[in-house]
């Protein structure tokens, strides 16, 4: 499974997505990509940007009829996007997301550890 890993000059963070997350990204207009390279920008500066949904450290920012998943690792200062959904879908996501943090958990410790 591919990830990448974007770094901003002076980043307090390093942000990490997905491949589940990239891919639904690659999918979407040249607007909400724009959009999205902003967001990443501002993870990376401020990790807590967003809503939290239920804990602190498990968050969604919003664009339009879009929402962008992503779990904050302040200890290891780290974010790791993990996926994207429309409103319709949300609740499903968010589901899913719970059930496979574990998983999220270990592959962000695979990343870090390369």
């Amino acid at each position: 499974m591919a990830f990448t890993v974007f770094f901003t000059a002076m980043a307090a963070f390093s942000v990490f997505v997905t491949h589940t997350f990239e891919s639904k990204l690659l999918k979407q207009d040249k607007k909400f990509k724009a959009w999205g390279e902003k967001v990443f920008d501002q993870l990376a500066a401020n990790p807590f940007a967003g809503k939290p949904l239920g804990v602190r450290w498990f968050r969604e920012k919003r664009f339009e009829n879009f929402r962008i998943y992503f779990l904050v690792f302040e200890g290891k200062k780290s974010v790791y996007v993990v996926n994207l959904s429309t409103k319709k879908d949300q609740q499903r996501i968010i589901n899913s997301i719970w059930l496979l943090l574990d998983t999220y958990k270990k592959e962000l410790e695979e990343l870090l550890n390369r």
